[in-house]
């Protein structure tokens, strides 16, 4: 079971530097687990690809299908006052410490490959390169 966070969703269905990882990552663990907000967080990555035109409107709505199968039955809720007690230990936004909250709950580390969050929360983040060197 993996926790990971919106941009290694974005990463395993948008071409993009990281995606042979995120693929490699999905085949090696295919339990992908987040926070309910992953998929808000997605939807705002694929409007923003279509606004600057990096992708039409047919490829964001397959990628949000793609997203929306892999994660809507292993979603989990971080109560808010978790999640802000979260922000305010590791100095996050609410949103990263929502992920941060899942990791917790699951006991397992975030895959994340926000470099600002990993060093805010090294303990419980890892990179995609780590999480399949640890596989």
């Amino acid at each position: 079971m993996l926790a990971v966070d919106s941009n290694v969703l974005a990463y395993l269905l948008l071409d993009a530097a990281q995606t042979s990882a995120a693929r490699a990552l999905l085949e090696r663990d295919s339990d992908w687990r987040s926070e309910s907000f992953v998929l808000v967080e997605l939807t705002n990555v694929l409007a923003t690809g279509m606004r600057v035109g990096r992708f039409d409107v047919a490829r964001a709505q397959e990628a949000l299908a793609l997203g929306q199968r892999l994660m809507e039955s292993r979603l989990h809720a971080v109560d808010h006052h978790d999640a802000l007690a979260l922000a305010h230990r590791h100095r996050v936004s609410a949103y990263d410490a929502r992920y941060l909250g899942v990791a917790a709950m699951l006991g397992v580390r975030l895959v994340t490959e926000d470099a600002k969050l990993r060093h805010a929360a090294p303990e419980l983040t890892q990179s995609i390169g780590e999480a399949l060197a640890a596989a």
